[in-house]
């Protein structure tokens, strides 16, 4: 009897394209402070102004600018481990930074939910510098400032009025996009710049503790 060889049909193994993870995930200050109570504490990173950081920051943390951050984060994050949390004034500059770090290789990130000012309603503690308005605040002030100005001109100019709408819809941009063009440019004024925080200056800290 002459059988009829039977072939079989390889089976196509399905191949799983890996999810993308986020940059960094949050902490809650309440979490951190159970990190840094109990040991080994994350390195922190502050990535405000030096001005906002001299004025207020948490002890122990780093101060790493977020213009700094992204022009030189090879270079610092040859000086990081995989513990690291990001803290600004209420988070979108921390998971911007977290974005830049990720893109050079660095994991496990982790952003201070609702950044410094959660952790001071939270009564957490915090190391005091000489008083100075927030950025965002001086932001709020000048494009309040420029709109009014500009309202009350139009009054008597033609068309001096789309100067405001010009800041609205900047404003309106710098939420969608999370970035703010004014408060990077307020940022670079002596009253924002504090200590001076160049790279040397990161890189030498971030050595001497580590």
């Amino acid at each position: 009897m002459s059988t009829t060889p039977t072939t079989s049909t390889p089976t196509s193994t399905p191949t799983s394209t890996p999810a993308s993870t986020p940059a960094s995930t949050s902490l809650t200050p309440a979490a951190l402070q159970r990190l840094l109570a109990t040991g080994p504490a994350p390195r922190l990173l502050d990535v405000r102004t030096p001005g906002e950081f001299q004025t207020s920051h948490i002890p122990g943390a780093y101060n790493v600018p977020l213009d700094t951050l992204r022009e030189h984060r090879t270079e610092i994050l040859a000086h990081l481990d995989e513990d690291v949390v990001l803290v600004c004034r209420s988070g979108g500059r921390a998971a911007q930074a977290g974005e830049a770090l990720a893109e050079a290789g660095l994991p496990n990130l982790r952003v201070l939910d609702g950044g410094m000012m959660a952790w001071e309603m939270a009564g957490a503690p915090v190391n005091q510098g000489p008083k100075r308005w927030d950025l965002e605040r001086q932001v709020r002030l000048v494009a309040g400032s420029i709109v009014l100005t500009s309202g009350i001109a139009g009054l008597f100019v033609r068309r001096a009025h789309l100067v405001g709408t010009a800041v609205g819809a900047g404003l309106t941009f710098a939420a969608l996009s999370n970035t703010c063009a004014m408060g990077m440019m307020l940022s670079k004024l002596p009253y924002n710049r504090g200590p001076r925080t160049d790279i040397r200056t990161v890189i030498a800290s971030l050595r001497e503790q580590s």
